[in-house]
């Protein structure tokens, strides 16, 4: 469990290179929404907003995520190419395991490492 000031650090392939990227939690309102913004990565700047809300018995995630990339013009071109499409897709594909972990008794397992 992850709160206010606290930063996380994770590393993933994207693109056959390995990435490192450190976020800071910037803003907390459990249950309602936290943001985290990247203040160690391959982005120029990275923010991502997550909110949570209640709707008809289930909770609703909504993600807000904003970022630059880093190498100017050659990076808005790679935005416009593929990038944004590969990290909306990621964002999604990262909802589905936490919607299936969070809606089984996988959940169990995580909190009690």
């Amino acid at each position: 469990m992850i709160g206010l000031g606290e930063y996380v650090t994770w590393k993933a392939k994207h693109f056959g290179v390995y990435q490192k990227l450190t976020s800071k939690i910037t803003q907390f309102k459990s249950p309602y929404y936290f943001v985290d913004e990247m203040v160690n990565g391959a982005f120029k700047a990275f923010k991502h907003e997550h909110h949570f809300e209640e709707c008809k018995g289930v909770t609703l995630l909504t993600d807000y995520f904003v970022y630059t990339s880093t190498f100017g013009a050659i990076g808005k071109l790679a935005d416009r190419l593929f990038l944004e499409n590969y990290m909306t897709e990621l964002l999604k594909e990262k909802n589905q395991t936490i919607k299936k972990i969070a809606e089984t008794e996988q959940w169990k397992v995580i909190l009690n490492k």
